[in-house]
């Protein structure tokens, strides 16, 4: 089991390497390729749609077919796209690969039960934020040298070397164990997944979505305003997303060790702290600190997850998974757009307004969270599921 965890985790270490080099450079690309902030926030907007769209079916098969088979093909689409994406020579083109990518999120849903399953003795949470530090400990090298290779090269010579450097991640997501086909007591393979949707359930979908909302708002065009805005190069840019991984794997291994619901909680405080820096920063400092602070973005999402394994069954964990994500990225879909309109009216209404957003979040997660502090016990939660 934890050989399987070690392969998975240096798969993706790579491919944070990978990622990390274009990713965060996007939006930025698609204004050198003629799109402006309300067709940026459009497009995102839309790549969201394609995350939204993929979770669901990727639930449905890896409970039915096992996880493995998905992880494979989620690397194996990645990979693909990201050639299409150094390939292409127009907006159109690109975004057709950006959309291709953006498809193989789903792979969260079987990585998430395939790394559940095969955690050991580790609880849920630790597992989850544990798996994704690995992740971006790649992400911290990759925007470093997308960065430079922008500025020198051109930012579309990014993706080309990411492609490649794809084909080592995929190798090694190759050889991971199988898992077997989990079976619900006395149901049939896949069980009745709709016992899933009780009003407990749907009534934290509803708090992760909006909780999610506002804590993506400020994010989309946040590269953007530091380039037209305050006078920031590539190069600089790059520091400050490889400062975002670094937070990322300092955040999640530390609040990755409390309960989850404390986490989350601490995790919005600091997106918090995110907004008002670039909101009020004047210097590349105050950018750094930001920047590590919106590391906590990604922990909000893994202890989101990890609540969420409370309320979900074994046999049915790929569903339960893939609606918790569809639910936050139903939440990028429609932030993305706003973000994209307050940019165009004034670059920081999209800081002030989170910052209020975010601060309502904190109380909704406080007041509405059916996951409230009296359902955590020493080693999980009450239901004995260890979390």
């Amino acid at each position: 089991m934890k050989r399987d965890l070690f392969l998975v985790s240096l798969a993706l270490v790579t491919w944070g390497v990978g990622e990390g080099m274009f990713l965060y450079f996007e939006p930025i690309y698609l204004q050198q390729l003629g799109a402006d902030p309300i067709l940026i926030g459009t497009i995102l907007g839309g790549v969201g749609i394609a995350m939204a769209v993929s979770y669901l079916p990727a639930g449905f098969l890896s409970d039915r077919f096992g996880r493995r088979p998905m992880l494979r093909l989620a690397w194996l689409l990645g990979f693909g796209a990201t050639w299409l994406m150094a390939l292409a020579k127009s907006l159109p083109v690109f975004v057709i690969g950006m959309t291709l990518y953006s498809f193989t999120s789903f792979v969260t849903v079987p990585l998430n039960s395939y790394i559940t399953q095969a955690r050991g003795n580790w609880s849920v949470g630790r597992t989850i934020t544990l798996i994704s530090a690995s992740f971006n400990f790649g992400v911290i090298l990759g925007p470093l040298i997308g960065g430079w290779v922008g500025d020198q090269y051109g930012l579309n010579r990014t993706f080309l070397i990411a492609a490649i450097i794809f084909v080592v991640s995929t190798i090694i997501m190759f050889l991971v164990s199988p898992q077997p086909v989990e079976k619900s007591d006395g149901q049939t393979e896949t069980g009745s997944w709709k016992d899933l949707l009780n009003r407990r359930y749907f009534q934290y979908l509803v708090v992760i979505f909006f909780v999610t909302f506002s804590l993506y708002l400020p994010q989309p065009l946040s590269q953007n305003f530091l380039q037209n805005q305050r006078g920031l190069d590539l190069e600089q840019i790059g520091q400050l997303i490889a400062t975002r991984s670094l937070g990322i794997v300092v955040i999640n291994l530390v609040v990755g060790q409390i309960n989850a619901r404390l986490g989350y909680l601490i995790a919005q405080a600091c997106m918090a702290a995110f907004t008002l820096l670039l909101l009020r920063g004047v210097s590349m400092p105050w950018y750094f600190a930001g920047y590590f602070l919106l590391g906590s973005y990604q922990t909000a999402r893994a202890l989101a997850i990890a609540q969420g394994r409370s309320l979900i069954q074994a046999a049915y964990m790929g569903v339960g998974y893939a609606f918790l994500e569809t639910a936050m990225t139903a939440a990028i879909i429609i932030a993305s757009p706003l973000a994209g309109m307050l940019y165009q009216t004034n670059p920081t209404y999209i800081y002030s307004f989170s910052l209020i957003l975010i601060l309502i979040a904190i109380l909704v997660t406080k007041l509405f969270s059916p996951l409230r502090t009296k359902d955590f016990v020493k080693g999980g939660y009450k239901n004995g599921t260890n979390s």
